[in-house]
């Protein structure tokens, strides 16, 4: 199967796209938002909150972009709307039953976690600017695959708990296929193999500090 994307036809699609589904791009700006807002409380509802908003990112990109818009004219990309719809419905349990939970502070990764959710909102289309890749050739936040994976890294980052390993490996996955249109053009992307090469390690090292921690106390006199 064919990996190499076409630069000119994945912008073409992006142009489609973003003409058949406005004004869905203010919302995923809205729900963007909402995510951001409840991640930074601790409420009985927020960690349902912020995995429910990850899970329509993640299902809407994999169905509506992948599926639908991108798949026609690049058939890898019908195995990639699997993989996000497969992320999709695991945020999707986790809005009922969190397997995340999320709070901001200030220490290293909250910061290093604001950032690169101010990079899926508002870097994205400032560099996609710079490039030439602006509206309706550019790509919307929270509605294709890169900027929603680098939310989702971003989010990660602001949880207090454990990350499950197995809601990890998707979006570490797909960091690494961020080389492919990074190096097809599509430079902004390169926020995505930042965010994975950064956030995938500390947020390992951290659960496994965090449980070596438990398990000495646990182990105390």
């Amino acid at each position: 199967m064919e990996l190499a994307v076409n630069l000119d036809q994945l912008m073409s699609a992006f142009e489609a796209y973003n003409h058949a589904v406005w004004p869905v791009q203010v919302l995923a700006y809205l729900l963007g938002l909402i995510a951001l807002y409840s991640a930074s409380k601790t409420t009985r509802v927020s960690n349902n909150v912020t995995s429910g908003i990850l899970s329509f990112f993640w299902l809407w990109t994999g169905i509506a972009f992948c599926i639908i818009y991108w798949g026609p004219i690049y058939p890898a990309a019908y195995i990639f709307g699997v993989l996000f719809i497969a992320q999709g419905m695991l945020f999707f349990a986790g809005a009922f039953r969190p397997k995340l939970s999320f709070h901001t502070g200030s220490n290293l990764h909250s910061i290093i976690g604001l950032l690169f959710i101010a990079y899926a909102m508002i870097g994205y289309p400032v560099m996609g600017h710079f490039l030439g890749h602006t509206y309706p050739r550019s790509l919307p936040f929270g509605l294709v695959p890169c900027p929603t994976a680098v939310l989702t890294f971003g989010l990660f980052m602001l949880t207090d708990k454990k990350v499950p390993k197995h809601i990890l490996v998707i979006p570490a996955f797909w960091a690494l296929c961020a080389f492919v249109p990074v190096f097809s053009g599509i430079l902004e992307d390169a926020g995505l193999v930042i965010a994975g090469l950064v956030c995938t390690p500390m947020i390992l090292l951290r659960d496994r500090r965090s449980q070596g921690e438990r398990t000495n106390t646990a182990s105390a006199p």
